[in-house]
């Protein structure tokens, strides 16, 4: 099947909130559309961070080329502006190809540093991030938010007070540069031409059963070995305080391990956490310019015919 489009041809992203279904969608338009799938998951980039991800695993994939899945090492925290990069270098290699390049992920602000790339922001500091570390370790989420909005209060307004890393990061360029985020947000690079072809579908399916496949992926994720998973990393000395180990449920089994609250607790909270998660995933794509929604799981062969119709323009 291929693409009747008047113009060039389309970057396809298939985005939407966890669990529904993004990378069954994925691979389907990729089988019917001769595609290959570019990654944008901020957690499925990093290796041995397995159980807690829902990576597609590789006899699964169906024979579908992935890209930017499983190749950061769990001790290096990878940015958003560096999947960026390597996003719009890995689209130009596809598209060389011949094929169609489909961005599955359900991580927004991945996709914003493509369509909207970032000012050219100063290397990272380590003694200042580890004394940033230890501040948020030891005082806890609030108060590290509280001392961004006294030092940057646009940039506390636009991010939420469990979006430690980016908060983190606007305190980092406030530290160093004395200048806030926001004032040097005009310094933005200008996107590569081929963002002006990127078309955003994301699923929408109906809330609660979406909840309930949250509920039972969580507990599914305990049940196959996560805690045992989360204690393998931290002998092999990956930092608790890792962007991989800051992940859903990881981070409540930390918590776990470390004697802060039961098991039980770590099951529900995290529950809860990837709930949160995903209002907040479907908020951030509804503030988004042209995103086109369909209602609908990923998985549901009926949704996959409606997305694959309406790429190839039978819509």
């Amino acid at each position: 099947m291929s693409i009747s489009h008047e113009t060039e041809q389309p970057i396809i992203v298939i985005a939407g909130p966890t669990a529904s279904g993004k990378s069954e969608l994925g691979i389907e338009l990729a089988l019917k559309l001769s595609g290959e799938i570019i990654n944008c998951d901020s957690v499925q980039v990093y290796r041995e961070i397995e159980i807690a991800t829902a990576k597609i695993p590789v006899h699964e994939r169906r024979g579908v080329a992935h890209h930017l899945i499983d190749f950061v090492p769990p001790i290096r925290n990878y940015t958003a502006g560096e999947w960026a990069s390597d996003a719009a270098r890995i689209i130009e290699e596809i598209e060389a190809r011949g094929h169609l390049a489909l961005i599955v992920g359900g991580t927004g602000f991945y996709l914003r540093a493509l369509r909207r790339p970032f000012f050219p922001s100063p290397p990272t500091n380590e003694d200042l991030r580890a004394r940033l570390t230890k501040l948020r370790t030891t005082r806890g989420l609030e108060h590290f938010h509280k001392l961004l909005r006294k030092l940057d209060p646009a940039s506390a307004a636009a991010l939420h007070v469990r979006d430690w890393p980016r908060v983190q990061r606007a305190l980092e360029v406030r530290l160093q540069t004395r200048r806030t985020l926001s004032e040097q947000l005009p310094a933005r690079m200008e996107p590569p031409a081929l963002v002006a072809r990127i078309r955003v579908i994301a699923l929408a399916p109906p809330r609660d059963e979406l909840y309930e496949r949250i509920n039972r992926r969580a507990e599914a994720h305990f049940a196959n070995g996560l805690v045992e998973e989360v204690r393998g990393l931290l002998s092999r000395g990956v930092p608790a305080d890792s962007n991989a180990l800051g992940a859903h449920g990881y981070r409540r089994v930390v918590e776990y391990l470390r004697g802060e609250r039961t098991l039980q607790s770590a099951v529900e909270q995290t529950k809860l956490d990837v709930r949160h998660y995903a209002k907040r995933q479907v908020s951030w794509f509804r503030h988004e310019p042209g995103v086109e929604w369909v209602e609908g799981f990923g998985d549901d062969p009926q949704t996959q015919e409606r997305v694959v119709e309406r790429i190839v323009g039978k819509e």
